[in-house]
């Protein structure tokens, strides 16, 4: 545990974040952000398939019901949240919006979305969506539940309140996006972060060798957010 919480201190520190001084900064990041954003979206759906029933015929779920309500709160607010004006939105929706609204490019991503391969992600992303995929895809269910809480909801709101301080001290114009991070700094914290912790816990029923491999798949994903912040800042020119 202790080189987890090294390792997300680190991002939450990272110098990727003072190259958004600017819309240029800004644009740059959000165009690499977005895949984060979207294979988010990818271990959540792996764990709703596994541990609540998504099939029909329906079957109960094997899993306490417990965890099948932690679970589908956390699609809820994912995947149906409410905007700053109150309007019906995914966060992953919500973040393209904010995208276009400071004029940052969301070709790649849709590219993507309408059927291209990872060729078209951009390549400081690639590896780092690969590996999410592969993992929400194949990977088993304590596997898949450390990455979602380890390297996701345990880690946003530290991350993304660093972000949100440099856009107001550098005066951004980007309210979507700042209503997309303070959103998130929220429902993480408050909300989504203790649920995940819960069902991760649930999960690994206090088995040294289930923590142990919680443990390593929390650190691969943390290394492998690292290496997508590093090249970010390389592709910067801002800093």
């Amino acid at each position: 545990m202790e080189t987890i919480l090294s390792i997300q201190a680190s991002l939450s520190a990272h110098p990727v974040y003072l190259t958004l001084k600017d819309l240029d900064g800004l644009r740059h990041f959000m165009r690499y952000h977005v895949f984060a954003v979207w294979d988010f979206m990818s271990l959540l759906k792996s764990l709703q398939k596994e541990i609540t029933c998504t099939n029909v015929p329906w079957r109960p779920s094997d899993y306490p019901s417990e965890m099948v309500r932690l679970i589908n709160q956390i699609v809820l607010g994912e995947e149906s949240d409410l905007d700053q004006h109150g309007n019906p939105t995914s966060h992953f929706d919500l973040y393209l919006k904010s995208m276009e609204e400071v004029g940052a490019s969301t070709s790649e991503i849709r590219d993507f979305l309408n059927g291209r391969s990872l060729e078209c992600i951009p390549l400081g992303a690639r590896e780092f969506v690969s590996h999410n995929l592969d993992v929400a895809m194949h990977g088993d269910v304590v596997e898949v539940a450390a990455n979602f809480f380890f390297g996701r909801e345990k880690l946003i709101p530290s991350m993304f309140t660093s972000i949100v301080e440099i856009l107001n001290r550098e005066k951004i114009e980007a309210p979507t996006l700042l209503y997309y991070l303070e959103r998130h700094i929220e429902v993480d914290g408050e909300e989504h972060g203790p649920l995940a912790l819960k069902c991760l816990n649930h999960l690994t029923k206090q088995d040294p060798e289930l923590i142990d491999k919680a443990i390593k798949a929390g650190i691969k994903s943390l290394e492998l957010r690292t290496a997508l912040w590093d090249k970010v800042l390389c592709g910067s020119s801002n800093i």
